[in-house]
């Protein structure tokens, strides 16, 4: 959580696997001297820049192992890049900000209805019909993410450099 100036800031965690967006989130990572952290099961070569900041985390083969390591290690304040629902779920019980490829931002107002219709459309797979996927990445989309990145960035880093704010409340007799 140490940010590389010494002070406290908060870590990007990216799902990396199939992430579209990593060179972005460096970009930004870099502006504002956060720690990424690029988490895969390394079935796939992902190239990265060699420098200190970004840290290639390699998990076991499997389904849900990347997932599972950036749940364990993401904390209140955090930043999780991930499009999968039940991750970026799972960072928001923890406090954490969630953001998809796309720069939609998951929230505790519309993480719900995410995974509802998730569920909806794995069941209609079940049963042999075809769900579409993904929408292809559109130049608009980049545009969108690094804003509500940088957004959701620069607001952890607040919240990270703020202690909690204790309301006042009057004495009862």
């Amino acid at each position: 959580m140490a940010d590389r100036g010494g002070g406290l800031k908060p870590d990007i965690y990216i799902d990396a696997d199939a992430c579209p967006v990593r060179d972005e989130v460096f970009r930004v990572a870099e502006r504002l001297g956060l720690t990424v952290h690029v988490v895969s099961n390394g079935s796939r070569g992902i190239r990265l820049p060699e420098v200190d900041w970004i840290r290639r985390v390699i998990v076991e083969a499997g389904a849900d192992v990347a997932d599972d390591w950036i749940a364990e290690h993401v904390s209140a304040q955090d930043v999780c890049v991930t499009s999968d629902i039940p991750l970026a779920s799972r960072c928001l019980e923890k406090g954490a900000r969630a953001i998809s490829s796309n720069g939609r931002l998951w929230t505790t107002d519309n993480i719900g209805s995410a995974l509802a219709g998730r569920a909806v459309a794995e069941h209609l797979r079940s049963t042999g019909a075809t769900t579409r996927g993904p929408a292809p990445m559109q130049g608009s989309d980049k545009s969108r993410f690094l804003s509500a990145l940088e957004t959701e960035c620069q607001a952890a880093i607040r919240a990270k450099a703020s202690p909690p704010v204790a309301l006042w409340r009057p004495i009862e007799w």
